[in-house]
């Protein structure tokens, strides 16, 4: 059966949500045309979770859009292709419904969200002190790749810089928090620190063995074990 839902109205006025999505995945496709994002929300719950997996090592990237309309009283656990939803989304140009894709065979980490609750708030940053530091750990990925001769220049050595900036520790994190500067990356690379953003507090979360980086625009979690190990990628 088609499930048809509708987001509801946001700061940004009708259809501000839908192009806040789209954004969102339209970055997914980029990196990866064959992106596929999980969605998620309960019967009767006025939330839809959006789950991206980007390639960015071992992090989730979550965004959660407020729904309106019949599409509340239905559930939904989908996972369907980040460019088919970005086309499904025009048809909610200006805040009107939309249908849900077709599920697809989905890959393991669709099966492996973080939780839907318990939650606990361990510290909060600045969200322009979180920007600038994103912005200083690129900028010395910039630096150091230059510093290189051409034949050093590898894929190989550029992700191992790269793995050396992003494993550092969170600054601020709690002691003993395996949270790294690997969120910090994924929030700034996904728009979910824009330059010019309201200046609230950035959350640092924690549930079980979940971390979490949340901001107004989006968050990204890892798992604690994801802190030393996984994929890793050049700071864009």
């Amino acid at each position: 059966m088609t499930v048809r839902l509708a987001f509801a109205d946001g700061p940004g006025g009708r259809g501000a949500a839908e192009a806040e999505l789209a954004a969102f995945l339209g970055r997914l496709v980029r990196w990866d045309k064959a992106a596929v994002v999980r969605l998620r929300s309960a019967a009767g719950e006025p939330a839809l979770g959006v789950f991206g997996h980007p390639p960015f090592g071992g992090v989730l990237a979550v965004k959660s859009m407020a729904l309106r309309g019949s599409g509340i009283g239905e559930a939904v656990e989908a996972t369907v292709s980040a460019g088919e939803l970005l086309e499904a989304l025009a048809e909610a140009a200006g805040g009107g419904e939309f249908d849900v894709p077709r599920s697809v065979t989905g890959p393991a980490w669709a099966g492996l969200l973080p939780p839907r609750g318990g939650w606990r708030r361990e510290s909060e940053l600045e969200g322009g002190a979180v920007r600038e530091l994103a912005g200083r750990v690129v900028a010395e990925f910039r630096a150091r790749t230059e510093a290189l001769v051409p034949e050093q220049r590898t894929r190989t050595e550029l992700d191992a810089l790269a793995e050396e900036l992003w494993r550092r520790p969170l600054p601020a994190a709690p002691a003993g928090s395996p949270v790294t500067l690997r969120v910090v990356h994924a929030a700034h690379a996904l728009g979910f620190l824009p330059a010019g953003g309201r200046p609230e507090a950035v959350a640092v979360l924690s549930a079980g063995s979940w971390v979490r980086l949340r901001t107004e625009y989006g968050s990204v979690a890892m798992r604690g074990a994801s802190a030393a190990s996984g994929l890793s990628v050049s700071p864009a």
